[in-house]
């Protein structure tokens, strides 16, 4: 693949990345998955609809699942 054309945008964003990967990388995670097509547009209608990220419904499953899981420990 071959870059564009150096420009002195791209060459400070390419200077920038490169000072700061190392420490993007160990402050964020990013997730390769992947839904069902027609999954993955309903659930991206319903964030849209209620204005939701994918941050904060990840969060949110995450949360559900620890309380489903203490409950299941409980009983």
């Amino acid at each position: 693949m071959e870059r564009k054309e150096n420009t002195p945008e791209r060459e400070r964003k390419r200077i920038y990345e490169e000072k700061h990967k190392t420490e993007r990388k160990a402050k964020c995670k990013i997730w390769g998955t992947s839904l069902d097509r027609v999954y993955a547009d309903e659930i991206d209608e319903f964030l849209s609809k209620y204005h939701i990220t994918k941050v904060a419904l990840i969060a949110a499953g995450f949360e559900a699942l620890k309380e489903q899981i203490e409950k299941t420990k409980i009983e």
